[in-house]
Parts: structure tokens; sequence; C-alpha cells
């Protein structure tokens, strides 16, 4: 039965393993609310601080089963997902899944749904929004129309870092002292922190049943993007960036231009760039009346880029845009897995000993990629990187969460982290776009004379006769990408423990 109102409530969470969700679980915690997370894949929230006060069940919310079970007992329904960039209908998947989570939430009797969707703009058609952001509202209808209580926040640009918004202003900004931009540039928006969006969506669960409605939800400045990157500029303390804007360039050119110049890859820089074409800012303030502000909030646009950089110095950030799976990106098992079917498999292994204790190995191995590279030809890697931007794919410049450590489920430039056994094994799943499914492994241990060992080995599975083709066609650079990465990083290793020493 749900829980009585006076103790903390139990709250289901969706899109855990996303950036707002990563954030969001540990302050219900903080609240004293009880949290079961639903997740496709448990196993990528296995190594969240928070994760130990929380119960984990897998599902999927297009999946009426398992939302149901996961229903069971709950208070505070939190919806947090949406299908952009799975493919064409992912309007009809976004909806089907609205669905189903309204209706199991008022069998389950669940008393309030929160959602997080979109700001959108006052005075335009439906019709002439942005697929992101019509099927943003066509889900706070949904759930409003579910027959449970429903608070839909709708929020504009969110600023915190590691957010797809925060990373995109902040890399157009400091790579491009001069820039030929589009109209949108002078668009007004009304920016919003993300700790006044988790702020709200924590008060959220306490609201009265008679609230159902949606809430815009922002910051106190209004500026226009240009605005935000000439103040980026200045808090970043880099020079005043010369913005010519041209009328030429479409939301289409403008997210290839996004993605070839930011982290951010053209697919999800192209919700967010058209979501910027109308004047996005808010036109009430009524959430004030359920979850007013405390003092200093909330934020405004130059102390929510300030504390978000430091964050980013100090290597606290503790979600990415990154942190949600790619959409479409494999997710297979790794082929010794007992569930995998089978079919051809190469693999390319090198085997090296250490002079170095297998900690210091294990350091040099947890620290690959991003700022540190792959150790081996940096030239190959970053064409590769390059080729995979020009099809669409997330190319090498998402780089790391974190500068040391690593956690099952990060982004790590092109790869996710499958598995890590720290201090002996990091498994790492290929998220390029590819003719079938690869992986890279990496150990750290000892042979059976006691001295140190690194083991290095590249699996991939191919898919069709253009599988086979593209293997036997990169074969030949295998002993310079991966022999010289086995060689560099026993190297780096050796010298890593005899500066220690």
């Amino acid at each position: 039965m749900p829980s009585d109102r006076t103790d903390g409530l139990t709250c289901l969470l969706t899109g855990a393993t996303g950036y707002i969700g990563g954030r969001l679980a540990p302050e219900l915690l903080a609240e004293g609310h009880r949290l079961r997370c639903l997740a496709r894949s448990p196993e990528k929230l296995r190594d969240q601080p928070w994760v130990g006060s929380t119960e984990v069940v897998r599902g999927d919310v297009t999946d009426a089963a398992s939302v149901a079970e996961a229903m069971c007992g709950v208070d505070v329904a939190y919806y947090l997902v949406h299908a952009l960039g799975t493919g064409r209908c992912f309007e009809e998947t976004d909806r089907n899944a609205a669905r189903v989570f309204g209706e199991q939430a008022r069998a389950a009797g669940v008393r309030r749904i929160v959602y997080l969707g979109g700001l959108t703009p006052a005075g335009v058609p439906e019709e002439r929004l942005s697929p992101h952001l019509r099927s943003r509202a066509e889900v706070g209808r949904i759930l409003l129309g579910s027959g449970v209580p429903t608070a839909v926040l709708r929020a504009a640009v969110i600023i915190g870092s590691g957010s797809a918004s925060f990373e995109m202003l902040r890399y157009l900004t400091e790579r491009l002292p001069v820039m030929v931009t589009p109209r949108w540039v002078h668009t007004r928006i009304q920016p919003i922190a993300v700790r006044d969006v988790l702020r709200c969506l924590v008060g959220c669960a306490r609201m009265p049943a008679e609230a159902n409605r949606a809430f815009d939800i922002g910051g106190p400045d209004i500026l226009t993007y240009q605005e935000m990157m000439q103040r980026y500029a200045v808090i970043a303390d880099l020079p005043r960036r010369l913005i010519l804007p041209v009328p030429v360039l479409t939301p289409g050119l403008s997210s290839h231009w996004v993605g070839l110049v930011t982290p951010v890859p053209s697919s999800i820089a192209r919700p967010l760039v058209e979501s910027l074409r109308h004047e996005v800012i808010c036109h009430e303030d009524d959430i004030q009346r359920y979850v007013p502000n405390p003092p200093g909030a909330p934020l405004g646009f130059d102390d929510a880029v300030g504390l978000a950089l430091q964050r980013v110095r100090d290597a606290q950030v503790a979600t990415r845009w990154s942190s949600a799976a790619v959409p479409g990106a494999p997710s297979d098992p790794l082929p010794t897995d007992p569930d995998w079917a089978g079919g051809s498999l190469y693999t390319d292994v090198r085997e090296l000993n250490v002079d170095a204790s297998p900690k210091a190995l294990w350091r040099v191995i947890e620290g690959v990629g991003g700022e540190n590279g792959w150790y081996s030809f940096p030239l190959a890697w970053a064409v590769r990187g390059w080729l995979d931007r020009l099809v669409g794919g997330v190319g090498l410049r998402r780089g790391r969460r974190d500068a040391a450590r690593l956690r099952v489920g990060d982004s790590l430039d092109f790869w996710r982290v499958e598995e890590v056994e720290p201090g002996r094994l990091l498994r790492l799943r290929a998220e390029m776009r590819l003719p079938g499914l690869a992986w890279l492994e990496m150990y750290a241990g000892c042979d059976d004379a006691g001295r140190t060992l690194y083991r290095q080995r590249a699996l991939f599975h191919p898919r069709g006769l253009l599988g086979h083709m593209y293997w036997w066609s990169i074969a030949p650079f295998h002993t310079a990408v991966f022999g010289g990465m086995a060689r560099n990083i026993a190297r780096t290793a050796a010298k890593d423990g005899t500066a220690r020493g």
C-alpha cells in the first residue's frame, strides 16, 4: 500500500541512467523518500554511489507488465524518458510509452506523476514545432489526462556541468573566437540551472492532489543565445567573441556544424537547435505556490555557468548528457556470454610483461581516453572519430566524465564502459557506427611467474559481408594501433611506477 504522507514517500524513477535522473535519485533519497528505479539495463546503475539505498528493477516503459510490477506500492512516479533518436517513429514510441505509464499508474493507485518536458513557444501552432518539442508536449498531455494528478515541468535550456546545452554553449564559445552563426542566436531564451530543475522535481512529490497541470520553470535571466555566449566568455576569462549571424544556416546545417565543433553529435544537437528557433520564455511562475524558492534561488545565468565550470575543473561532474545510452547503439552481450547465438568472431590479442606493479598498470588502464588519448597512432584514432561523425555517430570527442575513475555505464569517447573490475579488468563496448559489434578489453594481473601482465583483447562480431570486409580492411593497421597501444600502456605504467617509487 502507498506509504503514509507523514513519512517519506515511495518514488518510482524512470531514466535513472540519464543526465537528470542520475542527479535526481540522490536528491530524492536526501529528502527521506524511498526510491525504486526502473531500468532496461540495471547493471548500468551498479557503480552509482547511491544505488545501495535504492531498489532497482528491470523493465521498459513500453512494457505494460514490467511497468505494472514497478508501480506496486508507489506514491510518486517520475517520468524522465523519451525515445528521441530511436528512429523516424520516435513520436509514436513516446506516445505509446506515455499511455502505458499513465494507465499503469492509475491502476496501481499512484498519487502523482511528475514529468519533465520542454518549454514550448507561446502562439506557435503545434504543427510548426520541431518533432522533439511536439512529442514532449504530447507526452505531457497524455500524462495529464491519465486520471492521475500530474505535474508537467516545462524547461528551456538547462545549464549544469555535463548537460548537452551547457557543453554545446561551452565548446562553441571556447573553440571559436570568430563565429558565423545562424539567425537563432538572436532568439530570446530563459535558461535554468540544473539545481533549480532538481529542486522543483523533488518539490513536486508533495503537491496536493488538485494540482494537475503544466508549470513553466526558468531562471531569472532572459537572454539571446548570442548574449549567453558573450557572457560565458567573460565568466571563462576569454576575449570577447565576434559573432556574425547569417540567414542561410538551417537547423539541419546548424546541427552538423555544432556536431563538428563540439562533443555533442548532430543527432542530439538537432533537437537542441530546433528548440531555439522560437522564443522560449516562461509565461507564468505558478510553481512558486507549491515549491517556493529558498533564499538565493533560482540561480542566475552567470552563477549557474560559474558553478558548472567549477564542477568541470574539479572533476565533480555527477552525470553527463552522454550518461544515457546512445539511441541505436549496440547493446548485445559480449560474445563469450552463454546467451550469445554464435557466429564469426574476430579477435586481436596482445600480452606483455610490465616492469611495474599491477596497481600502477591499472592506473594507466583506468585513465585511457579523453585528454589522455589511446596511447597509439593519435592520427588514426582522430580519423576514425571524424569518419564516425560524418555518418552521424558520436565521434571521439565525448571524453570522460571523470579524469581518473570509470564506472559501468560511463561514456568514454566512442566507447561505453560495459564492465569494470577495479584493479583488474576494463571492458568497453563500441558505440561508433560499425557493420557489427566491437569490444575492447584491458586486463592487469600477474603471470605464472608472478610478473605483472598486461593483456589486451579487441573483439569484433561482423554483421554480413560488409562486416567481414570492414575487419580485413583495417587488419593491416592492427599492429600500429593495437600493438602500439599495448606497448605504450606498458611503458607508461613502468614510468609511472618508477616516478611514484
